[in-house]
């Protein structure tokens, strides 16, 4: 009998190559709620194989471009709003933002990634120049000491600082969460974070329907009490964009969205909260 293929997804940081290729879909479309006309050379060959292989995963679009329009959105907000100086992008993997989104050109932005990712992603962009002061950090954020050495390092020179974890917390096992959570809220300067969060039902939705292809890299954060579990560590929840209701709003939904749209109206209070919760865009501030 003949094996099943193997999953081209073996790290973690591979991922940000499926979600590059989500962008690239997105950039072809006559009406793309964004370009990144870089996303297809980031995501390569190995970002094609890993669409091809992962089930469900052209269907499976809406989610990662709603996150994506929807992260730009607050980030623009955000840094325009409340006169951010620095971004500190966690687990930037194959994020173009630096690049393709109009920032203000003394706007300092630290990517944070393993080695070979930042080392891959400079190679591919190297005659390209990005809108803001662009700053690289070869950090694994699960090396607690190397992590509170970064962030200590960055809030001495900042004033106001917006955190963004895109894709990142979902990868990280509870206490992983909870001691990030802590170091970040520990810098004076760090105001904002944003980030994704899913709840535990749609983790075990996903697993079912991924968990072979992601074997080496599972989804395993998704707290059943949602954005009060930051509350401990000094953070609070700001403003929380359900992915669900925003895929409307930017008609990129999933199939069948209507019918959905209409059991949910249906549904008791508490049903119609727990369903708004499964999965949504979060921006945290300090408590």
């Amino acid at each position: 009998m003949s094996q099943p293929p193997l999953s081209p997804v073996t790290h973690v940081s591979d991922t940000a190559r499926w979600v590059a290729m989500y962008r690239a879909m997105e950039s072809d479309r006559a009406d793309a709620w964004f370009r990144d006309p870089h996303a297809r050379r980031l995501a390569g060959a190995e970002g094609e194989a890993i669409l091809r292989s992962i089930p469900k995963a052209r269907d499976m679009a809406w989610p990662m471009i709603v996150r994506t329009q929807v992260m730009d959105e607050l980030i623009l907000r955000v840094i325009n709003q409340d006169g951010i100086d620095t971004v500190l992008n966690l687990a930037a993997g194959l994020d173009a933002r630096p690049y393709r989104l109009p920032l203000p050109a003394a706007l300092r932005w630290i990517e944070v990634d393993f080695p070979d990712v930042l080392a891959y992603k400079q190679s591919k962009l190297a005659d390209e120049r990005p809108r803001c002061v662009l700053e690289y950090a070869d950090t694994d954020l699960t090396d607690e000491n190397a992590r509170r050495a970064l962030f200590n390092r960055i809030d001495a020179s900042a004033k106001k600082t917006f955190v963004i974890a895109e894709g990142l917390i979902a990868y990280l096992q509870r206490e992983q969460v909870a001691g990030l959570a802590t170091d970040l809220s520990a810098q004076p300067s760090f105001r904002w974070w944003l980030l994704d969060l899913a709840s535990p039902e749609l983790l075990k939705r996903l697993n079912r329907t991924w968990g072979k292809a992601l074997q080496r890299a599972p989804l395993i954060f998704g707290p059943a009490e949602g954005t009060k579990f930051f509350a401990p560590y000094g953070w609070r929840e700001v403003e929380f964009r359900s992915m669900f209701e925003e895929s409307l709003r930017l008609k990129r939904t999933m199939k069948f969205a209507g019918f959905f749209q209409l059991l949910g109206r249906l549904a008791p209070r508490k049903m119609r909260v727990r369903l708004r919760r499964m999965s949504g865009v979060v921006l945290l501030g300090k408590s």
